[in-house]
């Protein structure tokens, strides 16, 4: 049930500051938060990650779709074996996935706004996503790091 309430929070996380953002700011509207390095941008992406497919709709949301189904499944899987640090890595990638598939079913595009450096400007469903993969690779090398130890100890 923990998944359950992580992905809810998640999404409602997202979406309520993309709700903000779209009441408060004008298309492109910048408010700097820490000088340059951090700021506050309105934009809209109608494309995947890093902008990849722009104005594509089919495949955003054809692709976007197919990669929710393989982690729910694989969320599922893992829960049932007793991975629960797997399967909540896996939660934030599908929350974050979840909420940007609702932007663009909703509006046709995918509201961000979070703009560090020179860095792509993203929301908070994207960094649910990045931190659950990140969480995910470091589960699968400390994993497979184990893995190596056992053969040795043979």
């Amino acid at each position: 049930m923990i998944p359950v309430y992580i992905a809810v929070g998640v999404i409602a996380i997202d979406q309520l500051t993309k709700i903000l953002i779209r009441a408060n700011f004008a298309l492109g509207e910048t408010l700097p938060v820490i000088g340059d390095f951090c700021r506050l941008t309105y934009v809209r992406n109608t494309g995947t990650a890093f902008s990849m497919f722009q104005n594509n709709h089919m495949v955003t949301i054809g692709l976007t779709t197919v990669l929710l189904v393989v982690c729910l499944l694989f969320m599922i899987i893992e829960w049932k074996r007793g991975s629960r640090a797997v399967s909540l890595s896996v939660t934030l990638v599908l929350a974050g996935g979840v909420s940007n598939l609702l932007d663009r079913l909703i509006m046709g595009y995918v509201t961000d706004m979070i703009s560090i450096g020179r860095f792509a400007i993203f929301n908070f469903a994207d960094m649910a996503v990045v931190t659950g993969c990140v969480f995910a690779a470091i589960l699968i090398i400390l994993a497979s790091r184990e893995e190596e130890d056992d053969e040795y100890r043979q």
